[in-house]
């Protein structure tokens, strides 16, 4: 019964930082900015001219809850049960997410989904 709890807990912190995702890759089409900006300038071209990084920010955010929220044609597949593939996809997630300043608390609620799930 903890396991069943504990995977629901997750899938919920899951679909939170997904829907925060798609919200911070929206916002960041209109202030492009990039977490680590105050170390380095060499990623910023990434959030400005051609919008790369919201781009696949969004892409993931949807993704995600689409995983997670099951879209009928995903339900029921072993993709969708393999807490072993989420595993592979959400820390990709997690680094996007990690990239844009608007998307950094994105970025640690799939962390914390992430350890719950591991």
């Amino acid at each position: 019964m903890g396991k069943l709890i504990k995977n629901h807990w997750a899938r919920l912190v899951i679909l939170t930082a997904a829907a925060y995702q798609i919200g911070a890759a929206i916002e960041c089409f209109f202030w492009p900015k990039i977490f680590w900006d105050f170390l380095t300038k060499n990623l910023d071209s990434a959030v400005t001219g051609a919008p790369v990084l919201q781009i696949v920010n969004l892409l993931l955010g949807i993704v995600a809850l689409a995983w997670e929220w099951p879209l009928p044609l995903l339900a029921g597949t072993g993709l969708h049960r393999s807490i072993e593939a989420r595993l592979v996809v959400y820390p990709l997630c997690a680094l996007c997410a990690l990239l844009i300043y608007q998307g950094t608390n994105s970025g640690l609620y799939y962390l914390i989904g992430m350890g719950a799930y591991f």
